[in-house]
């Protein structure tokens, strides 16, 4: 980008007059749009999928995460503009910043269809000599975002530093957790062109109160945002293998983890039944196929993701072998589980262990119930029964907790216990008050807790 552009370019920020154009309007995408129409600046926003469009124009929210129900701009508000079309909002756009998914296949292998098709239909809605900046958000390996966009870029016939430039700034939108939206989390931003990464730290300056750094090379903002999840699946993945071995030797895996945790240096994680959303479960596999591309044995991340992967199974034949010790069989047993989206307060299914966990149920003949007050049985595999009400949940012979929201955490538990046909329960969260719900007649168990 020429020194006279980067000039005009600070000079819209600096005056509101740029135009932010995103792509994707989904848990990061939304509330991106939203936290930079809120700054000031002309948005224009993008979906693919007619019903998130009818609903964002209405004002209302699409996704799962009750942060962004009352935020959404109401329809007609200034400044704001949304279309399912990518060519009718990119000439209108400064800066495009591509916010869509990148899932795995069933063979564990990355997905960047929706990257490369989304970067397509960016690319051909290109004006020639505008230099529009297009930025790429979805977490991808090192290296993805020059090997996907740059033989499209150039099919295309677009010239780099002419009509376009392309940069790399991971995501940290954290959905259900408004202490780290959009607007309260640090960024690094990736750029072959240094003059670039700084305008666009002037830019994502205006949209976050925190740190906002320009890091180098795509390649290293790239890595950068692939290994943070990494980290994460590690680390839960040494507590969820603790969780398995230590009640073997007659130990709680809590108090051996509180044990610990008085070392001043000592980083405290809870086991779970598994692990679940659209990042620790996903972005592994990026950095274990882009190891493997280059020879490069992953075996530390392979084995952390084979842990946690595993979880839900493990914790099945866990809830099995309680059953059998009360003296039941899988026959006409019957679990509910408390909670099915991947985290707590937010209404998102994707990745759940609390799949799994069903699924793993299910083929051992145990029929299984799920209440959840953030989804709807429409979102629920055939195979379990959906429970509207705790109030209708009556017979069951276990009580599994799987995900913390509050409404299952604080239920009236005296109440479900009269409900139930066997009193057992599981904390699959280790977020209850297991003395006290064993003072008032639950059995309890917990992942980690001897049984």
């Amino acid at each position: 980008m020429p020194m006279a552009l980067t000039a005009a370019f600070a000079t819209k920020i600096s005056d509101n007059t740029l135009s932010v154009g995103i792509i994707g309007l989904g848990y990061v995408g939304l509330p991106t749009a939203i936290g930079f129409h809120d700054a000031g600046f002309e948005v224009w926003g993008v979906d693919v999928s007619q019903r998130t469009v009818d609903m964002v124009m209405a004002g209302k929210n699409p996704t799962g995460d009750p942060d962004v129900d009352d935020i959404v701009p109401a329809p007609g508000t200034e400044r704001w503009h949304i279309t399912t079309s990518t060519a009718e909002a990119v000439p209108h756009c400064d800066v495009v910043l591509v916010t869509v998914p990148t899932p795995i296949t069933h063979d564990l292998k990355p997905d960047l269809s929706y990257v490369e098709a989304a970067g397509r239909a960016v690319f051909e809605a290109i004006p020639k000599g505008s230099n529009t900046i297009v930025v790429l958000e979805s977490t991808v390996y090192p290296g993805v975002t020059a090997q996907t966009w740059m033989p499209i870029v150039e099919e295309l016939g677009l010239i780099i530093g002419e009509d376009l430039e392309i940069a790399y700034c991971p995501e940290r939108f954290n959905p259900g957790d408004p202490a780290h939206g959009v607007r309260q989390v640090a960024r690094v931003i990736g750029c072959s062109n240094p003059e670039v990464g700084e305008a666009l730290v002037t830019l994502y300056s205006k949209l976050t109160s925190e740190d906002v750094r320009y890091v180098g090379k795509l390649e290293v903002a790239e890595a950068a945002k692939v290994i943070e999840n990494v980290q994460r699946d590690i680390n839960i993945a040494l507590v969820n293998e603790l969780a398995r071995i230590f009640p073997a030797l007659d130990v709680d895996v809590e108090d051996v983890l509180s044990a610990a945790a008085t070392k001043w240096n000592f980083h405290r994680y809870t086991p779970g039944v598994g692990v679940g959303g659209h990042c620790i479960p996903v972005d592994p596999y990026y950095m274990i196929q882009r190891a493997a591309d280059v020879g490069v044995p992953a075996g530390l991340i392979t084995a952390a993701r084979a842990v946690n992967r595993t979880m839900p199974n493990h914790v099945a034949q866990v809830l099995v072998n309680i059953l059998w010790k009360a003296g039941l069989s899988a026959e006409n047993t019957k679990i509910l589980l408390l909670g099915w989206s991947y985290k707590a307060e937010v209404g998102d299914p994707r990745e759940t262990p609390a799949e799994p966990l069903a699924e793993a149920l299910h083929e051992k003949g145990i029929a299984v119930a799920v209440y959840d007050p953030h989804l709807s049985s429409e979102e629920m595999p055939d195979h379990v029964e959906w429970v509207d009400s705790l109030d209708m949940a009556e017979g069951y012979d276990m009580a599994v907790l799987v995900t913390a929201h509050k409404a299952c955490v604080e239920l009236d538990w005296a109440s479900l216990l009269q409900q139930m046909k066997t009193p057992l329960l599981y904390d699959g969260r280790r977020v209850l008050d297991l003395s006290r719900l064993e003072a008032i007649g639950w059995d309890v168990h917990a992942v980690g807790r001897p049984n």
